[in-house]
């Protein structure tokens, strides 16, 4: 086994249990995968629990899901987790990726079913790290449906919030998907906090344009990304003009909510969360 190998392996363990610890797993959930080079990939398995993974967990699969080495000793029976067809989209959409992390953040899906978006312009480190942040439509989990639903966003995103389902993340290595999940969840956190307070107060067009030079000198910023700041953020137009509406989504909020009963849901739901 190459020490590349060895390391991804000890490095999968340690963010399943962080995403156990932070809570954006329970029981089985999540997933994680990275690139081992040409037409190779580590996966975790299906069915266990991602916060008790061991190194020998691990499966390697190639470019088209075939598993080339299960894993080993007491885990030689283990299949890839059912959203190996997710995670091989997002590698064919971005060949300059490195690794995949898929969790289930509760606040982040809690916004999602309220038809509440995480695209907006709030927090300056998520502006940086991850963009403006498209919530995918509705897919069943672990199927081609749900392949569809990122093909297109995964191309030029870093994050993705999946409709009811949860967070998909990419970076150049494990450990920067899975920062990403938490910045991610964090952005989720705060929506909720501002939703209770009956509070938005983005970021003014300017100084959005200043993080976004931040980001694209770091080399993160992907095509096209300026027309959705500008559709978002109001950074299109000169910062003299009204910063455009946020907080939009392809999916309008649930009708049967107005602001004062979304309020209350949202706040019942920190409250739960995060403790009183």
């Amino acid at each position: 086994m190459r020490q590349n190998e060895r390391e991804l392996r000890q490095t999968f363990v340690q963010i399943g249990r962080l995403m156990y610890e932070k809570g954006f797993i329970c029981a089985s959930d999540g997933n994680i995968s990275a690139r081992l080079g040409p037409n190779r990939l580590l996966i975790t398995p299906s069915g266990l629990h991602k916060g008790l993974l061991e190194p020998e967990h691990m499966l390697v699969v190639d470019n088209e899901g075939q598993v080339v080495r299960e894993g080993y000793g007491r885990s030689a029976t283990l299949k890839p987790t059912s959203e190996l067809p997710m995670h091989l989209e997002a590698y064919r959409q971005r060949p300059d990726i490195q690794a995949v992390v898929h969790a289930h953040p509760p606040i982040t899906v809690a916004l999602s079913i309220a038809g509440v978006p995480m695209a907006d312009c709030l927090i300056p480190e998520v502006i940086v790290m991850l963009g403006i942040i498209p919530t995918t439509q509705y897919a069943t989990p672990s199927s081609e449906e749900n392949v569809r639903a990122i093909r297109e966003l995964i191309r030029n995103h870093d994050g993705l919030v999946l409709q009811r389902h949860g967070s998909l993340t990419v970076g150049d290595s494990p450990m920067q998907a899975f920062m990403r999940l938490e910045s991610l969840e964090q952005n989720a956190r705060i929506g909720f906090m501002l939703a209770q307070l009956g509070v938005r107060n983005p970021l003014p067009a300017h100084e959005v344009e200043k993080l976004l030079r931040q980001r694209e000198n770091l080399g993160w910023s992907h095509p096209g990304e300026q027309d959705e700041f500008c559709q978002v953020c109001g950074t299109c137009h000169p910062t003299s003009q009204p910063h455009l509406p946020t907080l939009r989504s392809s999916e309008p909020a649930p009708p049967s909510f107005n602001q004062t009963e979304l309020r209350e849901l949202v706040a019942q739901v920190v409250q739960k969360t995060l403790g009183s």
